[in-house]
């Protein structure tokens, strides 16, 4: 399994980014897919994950109404619309997927991609 991140970039205050995220092979029903970003000098955390059957969503406090994580069952594609970004999202932005069914923490996802830049600044 693969996963390729991209859509990262450069973004004023208040600005909105796309994250795409692709996969290969096949994602099934029992699995979740998810977001996660690394600032400098921080650990890893948790951003959005999505049940890939049934689309249940679910987001840490900090993004809750202003990021929206959705996927494209067709195309083996997860995506993160950002809106209203502030300084403090600035971070590399991973895509992971869970064979388990995780949720929020690391230790439960089992594929990683390569992370894409995201950097909110005037």
């Amino acid at each position: 399994v693969q996963l390729q991140a991209s859509g990262g970039g450069l973004v004023q205050p208040g600005g909105s980014l796309k994250l795409s995220c692709a996969a290969s092979g096949r994602t099934y029903s029992s699995h979740t897919m998810g977001w996660f970003r690394q600032a400098p000098g921080k650990e890893r955390e948790f951003v959005a994950t999505i049940r890939w059957g049934g689309g249940r969503t679910y987001y840490a406090d900090s993004v809750k109404g202003r990021f929206t994580i959705s996927r494209d069952s067709a195309e083996n594609t997860l995506f993160l619309q950002m809106n209203n970004l502030r300084p403090e999202d600035t971070a590399v932005y991973y895509c992971a997927r869970s064979n388990r069914g995780a949720i929020t923490g690391t230790a439960g996802f089992d594929y990683w991609g390569q992370g894409t830049q995201v950097t909110v600044s005037s």
